[in-house]
């Protein structure tokens, strides 16, 4: 997110002496990606950020690859997964790579450790972002609380502490983790990071933290540390909400896919034409409800293309994706590289006399490095779907 941003109180310097009001000297810490040259924030808190009581092991989170199999088209239908968990430990991965990690998640418990009480949640490794499928809720962070709704995304950087809070405990989600930032591509912005006319969004649709909960409390306090594909117990001995205030440009926000303003042509535009978000080899893409094609001689439905160097992952919302059937609201289709793909058969021809709109809410990952499926995926993959295109 390319706009500064300040909550609580700061100094008016930096690497200043800074007290709280009664006199106690606070501490600062830089929280900065790509070491200190990429974006970050400067965080004040009353107890030492670094002061750790216990350091465990809790589990592997390693997945299980799928065994080598045909190299063909899949669909999985992700509501035939069984729900569960917590909105971390509830997560299902079914694609990943070096770059990228792809989960579901329909939580129905809250964020409880071994011993029934709240715990923290800091993935070390990987920045996420969380779309919010279904249901409402509250991310609670060390840098200021932020409600989410359905159809948000909600991006978290690697490295703040939060926890996740579905009202009622219900929800579903999809989650992709990246091994670097995720961020607005550089075509939407100018040289000064400002969104440009042409962007598909504005900054005043993002959302910002909304309350900085300052917490200076003692007690046991287990924030669960995720490294590569380990998660480790990190206990300490204050709230790690303690944060007085905080500036920079690193730091939660979210964005609904409905405020997302859909670029369209007289004839059918590119998938790209839809890309929302970028990563580290990968990029996202929103396709909503929107005027199509409407060129009286515009086939008004995809194209078939081959994608020759990457994989395409799509995640169906809501509405009717008129190229594809069989398609269930929270599936997942994967379209590997080498391989064509585009409208099955008759798919063509009926569209050419439907109304030159779409109601379709899908969310679309790019990867331009193979994906590999975990075991879970392979268990639930339809075999048909690849075959759906012949007549």
């Amino acid at each position: 997110m390319p706009a500064y941003h300040a909550m609580g109180r700061v100094p008016p310097k930096r690497h200043m002496v800074f007290r709280d009001e009664q006199d106690n000297l606070l501490y600062e810490e830089i929280f900065g990606a790509e070491g200190f040259s990429g974006v970050y924030s400067i965080i004040y808190h009353h107890q030492l950020p670094a002061a750790s009581i216990e350091n465990t092991i809790i589990r592997s989170l390693a997945v299980e690859i799928a065994p080598p199999a045909a190299h063909r088209h899949r669909h999985v239908k992700t509501k035939g997964l069984e729900s569960g968990g917590d909105p971390i430990g509830g997560r299902r991965v079914l694609l990943f790579n070096n770059d990228v990690r792809i989960a579901t998640c329909a939580p129905t418990e809250p964020m409880l450790d071994a011993h029934g009480q709240p715990f923290f949640y800091k993935n070390g490794t990987n920045d996420e972002l969380l779309f919010i499928h279904e249901g409402s809720g509250l991310l609670e962070t060390n840098l200021g609380d932020l409600s989410f709704r359905t159809g948000d995304y909600v991006y978290v950087p690697r490295g703040v502490i939060h926890r996740i809070t579905f009202a009622g405990n219900a929800g579903r989600m999809l989650i992709v983790e990246a091994s670097g930032q995720i961020d607005i591509p550089r075509k939407y912005r100018n040289s000064f990071g400002q969104l440009l006319e042409h962007a598909p969004y504005w900054e005043r649709d993002f959302r910002r933290p909304e309350r900085l909960q300052t917490i200076n409390q003692a007690g046991r306090f287990e924030v669960q540390l995720k490294l590569d594909d380990m998660l480790y117990g990190w206990v300490v001995g204050h709230h790690p909400f303690d944060v007085v205030g905080w500036d920079g440009l690193l730091y939660p926000w979210a964005f609904n896919i409905h405020d997302y303003e859909p670029h369209a042509g007289r004839f059918h535009v590119p998938p790209t034409t839809h890309q929302t978000f970028e990563g580290p080899n990968f990029v996202v893409c929103s396709f909503v409800p929107r005027q199509i094609d409407w060129d009286p001689l515009a086939v008004p439905i995809p194209y078939f293309h081959s994608n020759l160097d990457s994989d395409e992952v799509m995640y169906y919302a809501a509405g009717n994706y008129a190229a594809r059937r069989g398609i269930e609201i929270g599936s997942i289709t994967l379209h590997p590289r080498g391989i064509p793909h585009g409208p099955q058969a008759g798919a063509m021809e009926a569209s050419l006399s439907a109304p030159r709109v779409t109601n379709e809410l899908a969310v679309m990952v790019d990867t331009f490095r193979p994906l590999q499926m975990t075991t879970l995926m392979d268990q639930i993959d339809d075999p048909a779907y690849s075959k759906s295109w012949a007549r």
